[in-house]
């Protein structure tokens, strides 16, 4: 996992995420095709499950705000990376089941003309 994926399980900064690795001495290796060297995976093992479960989950994950005209696409991806994991396999499911039409006909944004 990286660490900004752990930022946003867990709601805390990527930073946050950062500073946790050095000091609790977590596993790490380097992220295949990035350059640079710095992008790091997370080994999540038991010693890092114990450490998260003691520390009390952020509010609120953080927000990714968006000025001016933004494409719907983004709009979507970045509300989709604020959801919780349980929100996200419900709406994974949701559309597997319905599919986009189904969706847009529960939202009242598609006529049925069928």
């Amino acid at each position: 996992m990286t660490p900004e994926q752990l930022a946003i399980e867990t709601g805390y900064s990527r930073q946050t995420i950062n500073k946790w690795i050095k000091r609790q001495g977590w596993k790490t290796v380097h992220k295949p095709g990035v350059q640079g060297g710095k992008a790091r995976l997370i080994h999540i093992d038991a010693e890092v499950e114990q450490f998260l479960s003691t520390v009390r989950p952020a509010a609120e994950p953080i927000g990714h705000y968006f000025s001016g005209d933004q494409r719907l696409t983004a709009l979507l991806l970045s509300s989709i990376d604020q959801m919780s994991q349980r929100e996200k396999e419900q709406l994974s499911g949701l559309l597997l089941r319905e599919g986009i039409r189904g969706v847009l006909l529960r939202l009242g944004l598609l006529e049925d003309r069928e």
